[in-house]
């Protein structure tokens, strides 16, 4: 398949805003495309190379994009970056440079999906001394070869900024529509294979059957069920037919994939963080006796002196090392709590009550006091008995409590009201940081404010909806402290574009954000502001994908409209 096809849809889909017409025009693309090319398209429609739970990395800064720029149209990088500073999108610098050089390649042959796709995904595999130099002649060798256009989307494509507005749900509903299947059907699919290329391919090949009759992949994480958010006790106690409460601990919630002796780590946003716990594997591989299955549950941090749980933030420390492992390990040890089981030795659990499951997880596991354990439940209807659970939750430093109903099944999707959690806070918002300003004084050197986004579901595009410039502090007064040292240097890799003093960042990190209330807005294109926002957290066990919506935020203005 010609690159020049997929660049021509890439151009249709930009310039397209409905979200029916662009799930009609992938649809026909994917008619169109043979079965087996089916992964890399959808793919590289999604604006990705590698699915979400994926290891792998491109690893490309808009630094060595702009060289890789440089080297095949034979323009000065100096050239580019003022170029870039103008246009904030190194795509049309490509397209603009490529299409300007004077020494066109002779016989040059025309790109093809293959060739765009193995040399981007060749990326993640350069390590070591001279990796940069390697990938940037993967780029170039690919800029050398393309027309303008094609130049364009390339550079969108290595930096994950494809902006033609293609979201997880437009990918299920275009391959419903050219495979004739119910979409609902696509999404079931996802669930156990979280992968549209995948899900593409089957559909293509196997219709309606192959797709429900898709087995988990035991290493390739599952769509996890998540809670709903209870405005009270009371309320969850009403809503759940049998219900039982559970800490909502203050931790990284983990999948546990087990496979004779080979066990994955991923977090509810299907990052693989497998690497960065061996204690949590090694405990695993001691005390799960099952031969294969998918195991569900809660990650802490303890004091080491007390012995007692940490914030989240404390843990947030060891996801994203990948140095000193071991030393981290002894600084910040774990316990684990577990509280589901979803799949166990070929078979998927998914139908089973939750009731039938917990006592599956207690025939499977062996309990270490402290370490590895069930998580802590209390089966009850009694509001009193209820409270007092709630409060010796806070007390132990948690979040508050699940309540969870013991006849429900597990449906990996939210909002099905299986699960409810209930905090005794004001509702928080996970947002993602899209931009900021450079600070000035004693704030020189860092990102001194920070612009949020809320996540539109139709175009996966980032609205702003509120500047934070409190929650963060100067210096450390406590060794868990985020600081805006800290934060700058996480953020700094994702930073595209500077102009003066202000930032564009690539919408990757999600803080958990509070606020005094949601206001309308005519200055943010969500529409809304948030009044006095302050950091919460940051919410290195989520992705992008999973911030809140401006449907949330619509929802939440209305809630306090009504109030007034």
């Amino acid at each position: 398949m010609k690159y020049s096809k997929l660049v021509e849809v890439y151009h249709i889909l930009e310039k397209t805003p409905s979200k029916l017409k662009k799930t009609e025009i992938i649809a026909d693309l994917l008619k169109e495309t043979p079965a087996n090319m089916l992964p890399k398209v959808v793919l590289l429609l999604s604006g990705n190379i590698f699915p979400l739970w994926s290891e792998d990395e491109i690893g490309i800064s808009t630094s060595l994009m702009t060289k890789a720029i440089a080297k095949a149209s034979g323009v000065e990088s100096t050239k580019i970056t003022k170029e870039f500073k103008k246009s904030g999108d190194l795509g049309l610098v490509a397209e603009t440079f490529i299409k300007q050089k004077k020494q066109r390649t002779l016989l040059k042959v025309a790109l093809d999906v293959n060739k765009v796709y193995d040399n981007l995904k060749k990326m993640s595999t350069q390590g070591g001394k001279g990796s940069q130099d390697r990938k940037l002649s993967l780029v170039a060798e690919l800029m050398t070869q393309a027309a303008p256009e094609e130049a364009k989307y390339i550079a969108r494509s290595v930096l994950e900024e494809l902006r033609i507005g293609v979201a997880e749900g437009i990918l299920r509903d275009s391959i419903a529509q050219a495979f004739g299947v119910d979409k609902k059907i696509v999404e079931d699919a996802w669930f156990l294979r979280p992968d549209y290329g995948v899900i593409a391919e089957i559909a293509k090949e196997k219709g309606e059957r192959g797709l429900t009759t898709l087995e988990v992949e035991v290493g390739t994480p599952i769509v996890v069920l998540l809670a709903v958010k209870s405005p009270s006790l009371e309320q969850a106690l009403k809503d759940a037919e049998e219900p039982a409460l559970e800490y909502k601990y203050d931790g990284m919630r983990a999948q546990i994939h087990k496979k004779s002796d080979k066990i994955w780590i991923y977090t509810r946003s299907q990052e693989n963080v497998t690497n960065a716990f061996p204690d949590l594997v090694e405990l695993c591989r001691k005390n799960i006796s099952a031969k294969e299955c998918i195991i569900e549950g809660e990650v802490l941090a303890i004091n080491n002196k007390t012995k007692k749980p940490m914030p989240f933030q404390a843990l947030s420390q060891r996801i994203k090392r990948k140095y000193d492992i071991h030393e981290t390990i002894k600084e910040i040890p774990i316990q684990v709590n577990l509280f589901d089981i979803t799949y166990l030795n070929g078979k998927l659990l998914f139908d089973k009550k939750l009731k039938e499951r917990r006592e599956i997880l207690e025939n499977n596991i062996s309990e270490i006091s402290g370490r590895f354990q069930l998580s802590k439940m209390l089966i009850t209807k009694d509001l009193a008995k209820a409270e007092k659970f709630y409060a010796e939750a806070l007390k132990a430093g948690q979040e508050g409590v699940m309540v969870k109903n013991l006849e429900a099944i597990y449906q990996p999707e939210r909002h099905v009201g299986y699960w409810w959690k209930v905090k005794p806070i004001l509702e928080t918002l996970d947002l993602v940081v899209i931009g900021g300003t450079w600070g000035t004084g004693k704030r020189a050197g860092w990102i001194g404010s920070y612009i949020l986004g809320c996540r539109d579901p139709n175009t996966g595009e980032f609205l702003e909806c509120g500047m934070l410039g409190s929650g963060l502090k100067e210096k450390k007064t406590e060794k868990d402290d985020i600081t805006m040292e800290d934060l700058t240097k996480y953020l700094k890799p994702y930073i595209e574009h500077e102009s003066k003093d202000s930032i564009k960042i690539k919408p990757k990190m999600v803080i958990e954000v509070a606020y005094e209330e949601i206001q309308k807005s005519p200055s943010y294109k969500s529409g809304f502001a948030l009044r006095f926002p302050r950091v919460v957290r940051i919410r290195f066990d989520k992705g992008s994908e999973e911030a809140d919506t401006v449907e949330r935020l619509e929802k939440i203005y209305a809630m306090q409209k009504g109030k007034r």
